[in-house]
């Protein structure tokens, strides 16, 4: 495998930038159908089902931003330091960050696993029914395997920093393909109709006879994740330890280094404390939106499912900027950095602007597709005004989040988790509240508290941007002692 990595400190910026990006936005989207393949297979076995699922995300979701946020870590370090020209200082962090991240998983495994029924009854399932029991069999079984997980996750990271963002796409879409077709036959066995839908129920039939495998239920499909997951973390660890993929480990790089665990301890915290409260803080935004009735929840999904499409630009662009800025920043072209951001705000805010067009006028007939039958119509005109006030603010939520990965890429990730936590906890939540509760606004009120902290998230992430200190905190290149004494 020849290596895929974009040279971004030499030449024009805006090209790699986007060849950074689009493979990003490619996985994105697969995760989508990932999540989707669950549900829709999960859907098959009926509400009780399917609730139990609803009651676990929560969870995972959480753990999934808690190992998130030290994978950040991996990419600045690896970012910087090959900015820095120091190959071996690369593979020593990367494997710092596997062999850290490695330990994590291990504890929360072990810790999740204990706490699972606890935690599904913290959000909301009744100990006793069906629906708890199945949200703690599928959840544990994925904190079971959350070291293959973590695995694919720091993967997907380290490749990024280095600038290669194509092999993970490739790993992403082997994992997807995988999980597809594991999905029916773990969830349904060979009794429920997973062949016959494609046309080969006599093979199904004789698979049935043969094995009499009626499949796993719910806990079939966190079987599927886990073990596409964990065939893509095993390929990519292979290919980090043979050097195919441009980082070249060895064990030695797994010996825990104390200097190098404060970088990624003081890198990977504030990102990881960053996506927790953001997990924490659309929950208690989504209990918000259920003061304002059922109506006004349903419309709520189905403009969070919009936004999700609507902003993978804007992640891309994000996590593309975290290289480029990394890279140049350890090359010490902060000028250079700078100019990938500015390209990055003038290319978000073109597509949002477009985006923004497009969700504003056709807002009945785009919310209308995601919902039918009964209350169909209150639901639509809740989502249309949920488009119609948030949309004109698109824009800002874009620049704001390539500004966040800026900070991120410096290393200025206390930043990004300041900023993540006042868009939230201080611009959105408390606004929402009042306009809610005091003004009787309902769900509109809700919708102009998202569309307030969209603005002034802005204002502040762009002023602390302009500021320029943030290009100043730039990590130690220096190898430690640890390194180079292998």
């Amino acid at each position: 495998m020849s290596n895929r990595d974009v040279n971004v400190t030499e030449g024009d910026i805006l090209k790699p930038l986007t060849v950074l990006a689009a493979p990003i936005v490619l996985s994105q989207l697969l995760q989508v159908g990932y999540n989707l393949a669950d549900t829709f297979w999960v859907g098959q076995l009926g509400q009780e089902a399917v609730s139990a699922l609803s009651y676990s995300w929560p969870l995972v979701f959480l753990m999934i931003s808690v190992a998130g946020g030290f994978t950040v870590a991996g990419t600045v370090l690896v970012a910087q330091n090959k900015g820095a020209g120091n190959q071996d200082r690369v593979d020593f962090v990367a494997g710092q960050t596997i062999a850290f991240v490695g330990v994590l998983a291990v504890a929360f495994a072990a810790l999740g696993y204990l706490l699972t029924p606890w935690l599904v009854g913290l959000v909301g399932a009744a100990p006793g029914s069906t629906e708890y029991a199945l949200a703690v069999e599928y959840t544990r079984t994925v904190f079971l395997g959350v070291v293959f997980m973590f695995g694919f996750f720091i993967f997907q990271a380290l490749l990024r920093g280095w600038g290669d963002t194509k092999t993970p796409l490739a790993l992403m879409i082997l994992g997807v393909a995988l999980n597809v077709v594991l999905d029916p036959f773990l969830i349904l066995g060979f009794e429920a109709g997973p062949l016959s839908m494609v046309g080969l129920s006599g093979l199904e039939t004789t698979a049935y006879e043969a094995t009499g495998f009626t499949g796993y239920g719910v806990q079939g499909a966190a079987i599927a994740t886990v073990f596409s997951r964990g065939v893509g973390a095993v390929i990519g660890m292979a290919w980090l330890f043979s050097g195919r993929v441009g980082i070249s480990l060895s064990l030695s790089d797994l010996r825990l280094d104390p200097d190098t665990l404060r970088d990624i301890v003081s890198i990977g915290a504030p990102a990881s404390i960053e996506q927790s409260m953001r997990a924490l803080g659309i929950t208690a935004l989504t209990a918000l939106v259920a003061i304002a009735g059922d109506d006004a929840v349903a419309a709520f999904g189905i403009g969070n499912r919009l936004n999700s499409l609507i902003f993978l630009p804007a992640i891309g662009l994000s996590q593309g900027i975290e290289t480029v800025v990394g890279q140049n920043l350890g090359n010490d072209r902060p000028d250079r950095a700078k100019q990938a951001v500015r390209y990055a705000v003038g290319m978000i805010a073109a597509v949002l602007a477009g985006v923004t067009v497009v969700a504003v006028v056709f807002a009945e007939p785009i919310v209308s597709v995601f919902i039918s039958g009964e209350n169909a119509d209150s639901v639509v005109d809740i989502g249309v005004s949920y488009l119609q006030v948030i949309g004109p603010t698109f824009i800002f939520l874009g620049v704001y989040q390539v500004c966040q990965g800026a900070f991120r890429g410096s290393g200025s990730t206390r930043a990004a988790m300041i900023f993540s936590i006042l868009s939230l906890w201080v611009f959105r939540l408390p606004v929402a509240y009042v306009l809610v509760t005091a003004f009787s606004m309902g769900a509109v009120g809700i919708w102009y508290g998202i569309a307030v902290s969209n603005v002034l998230s802005l204002v502040v992430a762009g002023a602390w941007y302009l500021r320029g200190t943030w290009a100043d905190d730039v990590l130690d290149r220096e190898p430690s002692a640890a390194a180079a004494d292998d």
